[in-house]
């Protein structure tokens, strides 16, 4: 998943714990009132005033972590990568280049096979070129039962 899309799902999770919250604390204030006969003294209501301070702090940092995602989904990382994969591209033929393109916009993962129809070139020169794009570091070939998996290293 992307980190948009987690952010996202973070904040709809936190949100769902903020309904379940409120709704077992609205159920629980109920219990207290009708079983506690010591008024606002009563033991019990400190503790649902602790377990809602805990709860919404929870539920704070899950929706604020997914704002985060949100709102900054690369990181620092990707930018390096990015500089590698550039500088990488320099120094490809075209047919390489045309390949390893492919590859990165599969999102860095794709069959081999794939690849001989997309380019549209024999099986033995996606081979052959998957073989040197292997020899400068930029994939991998992993075995996926009859067939292989290339894969961006990073």
């Amino acid at each position: 998943m992307k980190n948009k899309s987690v952010g996202f799902l973070m904040m709809g999770v936190s949100l769902l714990m903020g309904f379940i919250t409120y709704s077992f604390n609205k159920a629980l204030t109920d219990i207290v009132n009708t079983v506690c006969s010591h008024g606002s003294d009563c033991p019990m209501w400190g503790t649902i005033t602790a377990q809602t301070n805990i709860s919404m702090g929870i539920i704070g940092f899950i929706f604020l972590v997914g704002l985060y995602f949100v709102f900054f989904p690369s990181s620092a990382s990707s930018g390096k990568e990015k500089a590698k994969f550039d500088s990488a591209m320099k120094k490809l033929g075209n047919e390489e280049k045309a390949m390893f393109k492919l590859i990165i916009e599969e999102n860095g993962t794709m069959f081999q096979s794939s690849l001989v129809e997309k380019t549209g070139l024999s099986k033995v020169k996606v081979s052959r070129l998957l073989d040197k794009l292997e020899g400068k570091g930029l994939v991998e070939r992993k075995r996926h039962g009859m067939t292989n998996v290339v894969v961006l290293k990073h």
